[in-house]
């Protein structure tokens, strides 16, 4: 029985890895978290019958409490409520599907219990990369990527050796406005940008995808998961998602994973790894698919994936707030604060105005985020 421990049970990561649970008697939850969504909370609560819950808000947490009286679940609150089932020994591994930096202090503690991790906060690497994939070596921790891109390259470079990479190739569906310019992009509504072609996902990563931000945070997310250089990573629109990523070796051959985009397949690969399961659900169809189409990325009309390649390059606190500043201006899009465009823009103007720290801590990183939130705020 293989018991899990998860942050972020409530949103789209979090409830796909529990479809997987109900699909396999050998996997146990020991605990879930989410943000305020204590209706969701509580069903998976009732079902899955979780040691621990917790809601980061403390008042919702309460009335959660109140709720789920009847049962045998210790309900925690805060930081220190996520730190706590990132540590319980009632848990081998830890899926970290929350979203945002908050991800960052339970996947450091929980990798110093000694927990795998199934990565699917990316934020924590593209911030934090540095000290996560150093202390995971320490500690011996798997950190198994959920993300299917990441999730691609992993299985096309199960039993090859790392130093032969030549480059990793990142697919990217394009989202809703592939082959749209800029002026074209001006009038841009929420309900546009919301309508993803081909993978259904959370508000925030489904604006991510829209503008290129969550490929290029995924490019940084790569960089530390491999450890290859940003010239190592080529961004390839493949519109029908149907190849997930591809690793070219230095001998030309290039491997490839395919399949539906269907994100239970990553998430239970990480929780099983090394073995596959059966995993019910649609096959690929390859004579009812046809072809498949490639094309470059339009960096110029999509900066955010531009801007995502000159964070990472520069390194210390500067993906921080090439993270963070997405992160409020994606917020006050969906608020619909500001316009669509105004995204890149907060962006590259936070990113222009930092100055860099080295080798930040977490601590640092913390601060970094902060500033980026302050400064929007001051001119946004």
């Amino acid at each position: 029985m293989k018991k899990i421990a998860i942050l972020g049970s409530t949103g789209s990561i979090g409830t796909q890895t529990l479809e997987v649970v109900r699909n396999n008697d050998d996997l146990c939850v020991t605990a879930l978290s989410a943000g305020n969504n204590i209706q969701k909370l509580e069903e998976q609560i009732r079902e899955f019958k979780p040691k621990y819950a917790v809601v980061f808000q403390e008042e919702k947490a309460k009335e959660l409490e109140i709720a789920v009286a009847d049962l045998e679940v210790k309900v925690l609150s805060g930081m220190d409520g996520l730190l706590t089932i990132a540590t319980m020994k009632e848990a081998d591994i830890l899926v970290t599907a929350i979203v945002g930096m908050i991800g960052i202090r339970p996947t450091i503690a929980a990798i110093e219990s000694g927990k795998d991790i199934a990565l699917a906060n990316k934020e924590t690497l593209v911030t934090a990369g540095h000290i996560i994939m150093k202390l995971a070596k320490e500690h011996g921790v798997k950190i198994l990527p959920v993300d299917s891109e990441h999730s691609a390259i992993f299985q096309c470079l199960n039993g090859e050796n790392q130093r032969e990479i030549d480059k990793l190739l990142l697919t990217a569906s394009g989202g809703p406005f592939r082959g749209k310019k800029r002026e074209q992009l001006e009038t841009v509504t929420l309900v546009d940008a919301l309508k993803h072609p081909n993978w259904v996902m959370g508000r925030k990563i489904t604006i991510d995808s829209s503008t290129l931000v969550n490929k290029g945070l995924e490019v940084i997310e790569a960089k530390w998961l491999f450890d290859i250089s940003f010239d190592q990573i080529e961004v390839v629109v493949q519109p029908q998602s149907v190849i997930h990523s591809m690793v070219q070796f230095v001998d030309g051959g290039i491997m490839a994973q395919l399949g539906t985009p269907d994100m239970r397949l990553p998430i239970q690969y990480a929780l099983y790894y090394p073995e596959r399961r059966p995993l019910p659900g649609e096959r690929l169809d390859f004579m009812k698919l046809k072809s498949l189409t490639f094309e470059s990325p339009d960096t110029d009309t999509f900066r955010g994936l531009f801007l995502a390649y000159e964070a990472g390059k520069a390194g210390g606190s500067m993906p921080t707030v090439f993270n963070a500043a997405n992160e409020r201006a994606v917020a006050k899009f969906l608020e619909e604060k500001i316009k669509y465009l105004d995204i890149i823009e907060i962006i590259d103007t936070c990113m222009k105005k930092h100055c860099i720290v080295e080798n930040p801590s977490v601590d640092e990183i913390l601060e970094a985020e902060q500033w980026t939130y302050e400064f929007i705020e001051s001119r946004w």
